[in-house]
């Protein structure tokens, strides 16, 4: 009589961990299947924002600039306040430092691409450092 109870009980465990098991599985390739398709609706997306992480908006949250009215001199501006007051050494965070001096490298990119060589747009290879056009040429195939 104890065999059969056992072996009942190991049929139902069985059934019951069979079901949720395939439930899983079909759960499982519902999500596939959902982030292959945002993953194909997303090839449009911006490649400054592949690239840096973070989208215009929220580089404009992060230095609190309008995204309407957005200039060059507005962007640096904000950056040099924001990362001033949040200086580790005046007990600030790097974290929130860093993530200003981020929003400040994509908002210049973004006025870069858009606006080509307007006067209030700078390329982020003007902000590398001084040196020349000749100086940054390849050398080393002399």
């Amino acid at each position: 009589m104890a065999h059969r109870i056992i072996a009942q009980v190991v049929i139902v465990g069985t059934q019951v961990f069979g079901k949720a098991f395939v439930q899983a599985w079909k759960q499982a390739a519902a999500n596939s299947a959902r982030v292959s398709a945002d993953s194909g609706a997303g090839a449009g997306k911006d490649a400054i924002t592949k690239s840096t992480g973070l989208t215009v908006e929220e580089a404009c949250q992060i230095l609190n600039v309008k995204k309407d009215s957005l200039t060059v001199a507005d962007v640096l501006a904000r950056h040099k306040t924001m990362f001033d007051n949040n200086d580790p050494a005046k007990g600030g965070s790097f974290y929130i430092q860093s993530k200003v001096l981020r929003a400040k490298e994509r908002l210049e990119m973004e006025l870069g691409a858009n606006a080509g060589s307007g006067p209030d747009s700078v390329s982020p290879a003007a902000t590398d450092s001084p040196r020349s056009t000749a100086d940054r040429t390849d050398t080393s195939a002399t």
